[in-house]
Parts: structure tokens; sequence; C-alpha cells
């Protein structure tokens, strides 16, 4: 035992030693005269060649500065000149006899590259990634580490009012958009280039104050990257410290994009800077990380910058040059300039509030309107009663879910626009040769569109007669859904032997239309309009059924209406239901299919909640109405039913609900139902297709048998990993942006769900989820 102490005690004492030596070796002389040249001796060494200062390439050019020479990549860490560095190949950076570090060029023309404010005999560069000119009494009056660029290396420091300065990119080392300064009052804060030193305009901030004594920014040899006061008092610690010190490199950095991060790179195994600390969490926060006029959504670990609508990027190579308006905007000429112009709301999106006056509104109508008579308001910002008008350029734009902000944009009357952006037609001179060709092709146009239309009228009503004498059971695709007879329909039913399942509108059979050999999913329905009120009401609202074509809803293909006997006939699905899937053990999907179900049935609900023709509430959203075709794409069924349904059939809906299932609390407290419940029904489902489960199973113990209740539970605790249990490896912080958007749309007031729009965006994952509140807080309560 005590010669193992011997050894390693021999062992330390040899590791110091050769420290030491390194540390003495720093000191080797680079003398007056020495040169460097881009393509000779293009670089002075530290002691272990691992630091190198020097020429580094920059795309055909070069630059002077301090960069890692020891691993594959040569990362900069330091650049003289930032804002002007990248010299032409023919120069020589001398250490002159006069004493000073210059660029000479072959015209005859020096640069001084640094200036040290007194006579330099000699310069070091040190292991620790330090460059230093001593003066003749070998003082140092000059180091890189008193003037850092972007970057902190272990054992420099970021004193009082020192900044460091990110990069304008990957490969070009002049002065970027962010900065990270060491405040007076003892704060560490990040701030927008060419920002004030002032609150609203930090994005990120350490917290901290001093109470009148000096604090420094420091980053120790493993790691650890603290805030020291000048009496040597730690008030803040940024990381724990404690990572390898041997062959490990750290650097924290002012990243391009605003983040201020700690890197380790590993020398034994020579992989990739791995990021052990980054502030802030959210991409977006970096305040104009996106450009004048546009603003930054989170799409999983990346970001996407969208313009104002009405606005194009100034380049689409670079998306934080930001965005210019795509129309012509007249001012305040016209008396009439509020008819010229319209409103495009960005909901959702928080900008800097640089308003030059401030009206109180009580709803956002009357903000809108607010601007469109003000030919000086641009846009507006709408936020708790308050309209704030601005003039462009607006700043500072992201994407921030949990806030209630509007943006309200003054756009052109041309455009059609999209959450995204508008898209408008360039202004231009008017042409008289353009002019004439324009409306000879509008001409001949019109024209053919006539033509076309007798000849498509002419085929409609021929149609429509085969139809109505069933003489022609062709079945044909993007048109109407065709009627049937009932002895058709007893036909194709082998009379109505197989059956499909039974569910509360009917029983669903398997048949098969003869003439083509195509298999179909028969309905008969129970609890429908009768005889009386109407076959022509059926058949027109069939036909209005018959239009919502959508990949994730299951197709009508024709329709039966014989005395009081009411079928229809859809597309056959040969992989049955979503509950089959999900509930079968032989059948379960894994994590990638079921998002990918999820946003399918999100995107069929968002079809009938707002784009199809009239507004669809689907009234019962659950695994057995969501049919899966052969290729396991989810389609929405029954979606029509609703619009079919005696006015009773609503109560005995709820009965047979009345024990917590899919139904929104609403219909239970006799309130009014809105497309909020489909949402609500929604996000059980998800709950179910995340977890593998049915929403209410009492073969689980009773604190988890009722799922939306226990995933709530489990998201407080942070013990999501029960919901999955042992099944394969999933990436937990997708695992947990499912269960908050379930949470999310359960929740028991129906203002506070999302809308299946915003559901969708974020099941993409382009916009950020707050933390949702307890989905039963209002129940409670009411």
């Amino acid at each position: 035992m005590f010669s193992s102490l011997q050894c390693m005690a021999a062992s330390w004492f040899f590791l110091f030693l050769s420290i030491f030596c390194s540390a003495a070796a720093q000191r080797s002389i680079i003398s007056q005269n020495s040169s460097l040249t881009p393509s000779g001796n293009s670089s002075w060494l530290s002691p272990s060649g691992l630091y190198g200062f020097g020429f580094y390439q920059i795309g055909s050019g070069y630059a002077v500065g301090i960069f890692l020479n020891g691993i594959p990549e040569k990362t900069v860490v330091w650049t003289a000149n930032r804002d002007n560095a990248i010299v032409p190949r023919n120069v020589t950076l001398v250490l002159s006899s006069d004493g000073s570090l210059i660029l000479q060029q072959s015209q005859g023309q020096d640069t001084v590259i640094v200036s040290a404010g007194e006579r330099i005999l000699s310069a070091s560069m040190w292991d620790s990634g330090n460059f230093v000119l001593y003066n003749s009494a070998q003082k140092i009056i000059w180091q890189s580490f008193d003037y850092p660029t972007d970057t902190l290396l272990p054992g420099q420091h970021i004193k009082a009012d020192q900044q460091l300065y990110s990069s304008a990119s990957a490969t070009d080392q002049s002065t970027g958009m962010f900065r990270l300064i060491m405040q007076q009052d003892g704060t560490l804060v990040l701030y927008p280039t060419g920002a004030p030193n002032l609150p609203p305009y930090g994005y990120w901030a350490s917290n901290t104050s001093n109470n009148g004594v000096t604090v420094t920014l420091n980053l120790r040899d493993d790691g650890y990257l603290y805030l020291l006061k000048d009496n040597d008092t730690i008030i803040s610690s940024l990381t724990n410290g404690g990572y390898p010190r041997e062959r490990t490199l750290y650097r924290a950095i002012v990243d391009v994009d605003g983040i201020f991060r700690l890197y380790s790179y590993s020398l034994e195994r020579g992989k990739n800077w791995s990021v052990l600390y980054l502030n802030p969490k959210n991409k977006c926060d970096p305040k104009g990380i996106c450009g004048l006029n546009a603003f930054c959504i989170n799409q999983d670990t990346e970001i996407q910058c969208i313009c104002l609508p009405g606005f194009d990027f100034i380049s689409r190579d670079n998306m934080s040059s930001g965005c210019e308006r795509n129309f012509t905007i007249q001012g305040c000429k016209s008396p009439k300039e509020s008819l010229n112009f319209t409103i495009a709301p960005l909901d959702n999106t928080v900008w800097e509030n640089a308003a030059y006056d401030t009206v109180k509104t009580s709803i956002r109508e009357e903000c809108e309107q607010v601007c469109l008579n003000d030919c000086n308001c641009e846009a507006a910002l709408y936020k708790d009663g308050e309209c704030r008008k601005q003039r462009l350029p607006l700043k500072y734009g992201k994407r921030s879910l949990g806030d209630t902000d509007s943006a309200l944009v003054k756009v052109g009357r041309l455009g059609s626009f999209t959450e995204g952006g508008l898209s408008f037609p360039p202004k231009k001179e008017l042409r008289l040769d353009i002019l004439i060709v324009s409306i000879a092709l509008l001409a001949f146009s019109l024209v053919i569109f006539a033509v076309s239309g007798v000849l498509i009228h002419i085929k409609l009503l021929r149609d429509n007669k085969n139809i109505s004498s069933h003489k022609n059971a062709e079945l044909i695709n993007n048109v109407a859904p065709r009627a049937f007879t009932y002895a058709e329909l007893e036909l194709a039913t082998n009379d109505f032997k197989e059956e499909l399942g039974r569910g509360a509108f009917g029983t669903v059979y398997k048949g098969t239309l003869m003439n083509f050999q195509k298999l179909v999913a028969v309905k008969r329905l129970e609890k429908v309009l009768t005889e009386g009120e109407g076959e022509r009401e059926f058949h027109n609202e069939m036909t209005a059924i018959g239009r919502t074509h959508h990949r994730n809803l299951l197709r009508l293909l024709g329709y039966c209406v014989d005395g009081v006997k009411r079928l229809l006939v859809y597309e056959y699905m040969s992989n049955g239901s979503l509950a089959d899937i999900l509930f079968a053990p032989e059948n379960k999907p894994n994590w990638a299919e079921r998002i990918r179900i999820a946003c399918d049935i999100a995107r069929g609900i968002l079809y009938l909640h707002e784009e199809c023709e009239t507004q669809i509430i689907h009234c019962d959203i659950k695994p057995q109405n969501i049919l899966m075709d052969e290729n396991n794409c989810a389609k929405i069924a029954d979606f029509g039913l609703a619009k079919l349904l005696k006015h009773d059939q609503t109560k005995t809906f709820t009965a047979i609900r009345g024990t917590k299932g899919y139904v929104a609390p609403e219909w239970h407290q006799k309130l009014p139902v809105t497309v909020k419940a489909d949402v609500y029904s929604f996000g059980i489902v998800l709950l179910e297709i995340v977890c593998l489960r049915k929403s209410v199973d009492w073969s689980f113990p009773e604190d988890e048998a009722i799922l939306e209740e226990w995933a709530y539970d489990c998201f407080q605790a942070k013990e999501l990993h029960k919901l999955v249990g042992d099944e394969e490896i999933i990436d937990m912080k997708k695992l947990e942006r499912m269960i908050k958007i379930a949470i999310w749309c359960i929740q028991g007031d129906p203002s506070l769900r999302p809308s299946m729009k915003k559901v969708l965006l974020m099941l993409e994952g382009t916009v950020d989820i707050p933390i949702p509140p307890n989905p039963t807080s209002f129940l409670s309560s009411a």
C-alpha cells in the first residue's frame, strides 16, 4: 500500500514538473524582426503546438488571429482588426525593429496590428491561448486576454464593462448581431449589438448584483464558469465544473445565433465540440435574430424566420437580413387612404414596443380600425385593451404561444395572405403593348371558358339523367356522391351479410360494387330524418358532405334514400380502425408512426373546422371513428353525421358518454358546444395514441385508470416515463411535447383549448408550448 502511494506521489510530482516546464516554455521568445507570411511560415505556435498566432484562411483571403492548431478544425478564438480583418496573400506580419507588430504590404503600406502604448521588445504565444507582448524589462504590456472578441478561454476573465461580441457568421469573424456584457452592477447580460444597456433590450441576464464590489466572469480549466467578486466571493455559478482537466479543452462563446454556450473538446477522442451549458434555452429569445420586419418561430431544434405579411426577405441566403415591402404604399396623399388597405393580424407574436401613440380599445377590431384610419400607422400592437400604433420597421419579433399579443400589419388589398405572410405583385408602370396583349388573352380565355362551360353543363345533365334512372352504375371520382337504390346495396352487401362494426349512428357492412369489383363499406343509419322531413333536404346534405374532400377524411361515395331507410356508401378501409391498432398487442405502432397518425387526425379535424365550405363539428372523435387505409394513413369517419341526426340524438349521445371518455365537459353542463368540443376529444385520443391504452381502463390501479388524470399527475411529477412503460426508447423531450399538447386540448375551460390550427403547429414543432394548467381547475371552480 505504501509503495503504491509512493508511486502515485512520484507520478503527481512528474506531472506538476511537466506543467511547470510547460509554463516556463511559454516564455520562449519571439524576437524582433521575426515574421510570418500566409504561404510560408504562417504562425507562431505555443510550446505544445496547441495554439497558434498568425494567418488563417478566410475564403480567398487571410486574417490574423489566434486559433487552435492542435485539433483538425482550426477553431478561431481571437481575431485582430476583426471588422477589417481580411488581407491578401502578399503580406508579411513583422515584429519590427522599431518595436511594433505590423502588416507590411508590397505597396509599402503598413498596418499596425497591435498598439501596446510603448515599444515592444518580444512576444510569446502561450499554451493557454493568450498572445503576450513584452517591453525591454520583460514586463507584459499587452495581451490578447484583455481584448476578447467572441470567446472566453480558461484563465481569462471578463471585467466590468468588457464585452464579447458574436461573429457575423461561421466563416466571418467580424462583429455580429449580439453581445455579452459584464455590467458595472454585477449583472451579466446579453443584448443585441447596438441596443442600449437597458432592461427592455436584454434577452438574458444572470440576475446578480455586486453591492458595490467589482464582478468578473471567469472560466476555469475544469469547465467551471462563474461570476466572482473582487473579494474572491463567487456570487453565481453558471456551471458546476468538475469536468476532466487533462487533454480536454474548454471555451465559452457568444455564438452567431446570440446564444452564450460553453463547449468542451476531448483531445483523446478527437470528436466535435460538445455543449456543456447554454443560455438562453429558447433559440428565438435573441432579439433581432430574424432581422427587421420578421419574426422567429421554433421548429423543434431549429428556428424559422417569417416575414411580416406583405414583406419579402431582403436576402434569401441570409434570413437575418430582415424583410422589405413587396408593394408600394402612398402615404397620406389620398383622403380615402384607409380604403386601399386592410389589416393582416399575427397572433401570439411579441415585438419591441416603439409606439408613437397609444389608444385604449375594448376589442382588437377597434384597434385595426384605429390603425386603418391613421395614414401614419403602418402596424399596431394590441394587448390587454391597448392599441399601440407603430411605424416600420418592427423589431425583435418572435412567436410566443403563451402571450396574447397581436401584431396588426397594414397591407394593400391586392394580395391574399396566409399566416406565414403575404404575396403581392410588384408595382410596375403601365405599358400599352402589355395592356393590348392582356386584353386579347382575356377575351380568348373568356371564349374558352364559355365553350367549356356549355360542354360541362351538357355532361352534367347527361350524368344526372343516368343517375336518376340508375342505368349507369359507374362510380365517378371527384364529383358529388351518386344515389343508389336499396336493391343495389342489398345486392352489393349480399343482403347485409358481413358486418364490419356497430356504432352510435348505425351498423356498417362490407360490400362490393359488382360492375367494378370495388370494395365499399355500407352504413345503415338509425334515428335520422324521417320521410316527411324531405328527400330533397337529405339529398342536398349528402351532396354538401360529398364535396368535403381531404386525404384524412373518409370519402363518401354514395347514399340511398328509400322511404325511411337511409344508407351511406364509403370507401373501404382495409386496416380497420385506429382502435384495432392501438389496443391490439400485436399491432402497436412505433413512436414515429404514432406522431404521424396524430398529425393526420389533426389535419382532418382542421379541415372540418376551418377549410371546408360549411363548418362541421364532428362531435364524436374517438379511435373507433378513425379508420386506417392500406398505407396506415388515418381517415376520420362519420364527420357528416352530426348534421343528419335527430334533435334528441345529442342528449342520447351525451348520456351514453356520461363517464369520463371522449366527450367535452360542456356537453354535461348544457353549455354551448363549439369546435372546441372536438379539440377536447382529440386531446383524449392523443393521450391514447401516446400511451397505447384506453382513456378509461379499470384494469389499471385506481389512480391510473383515468388516463387524462394520470397523465397530468405524471407531468407534474416529471415522471412521464411511467406513461410509456418498458417499450422502445422514446425521446423524452418529444414525449413531453405530446403530453403538453394533450393537456392543453383537454382543458375544462373551452376558451383555454387551442384551435386545431395551433394544435397542428404544436404537433409539427413550429411553435413553443407553454406549461399547461391543471385541466380540471376550471371544473372545480365552476
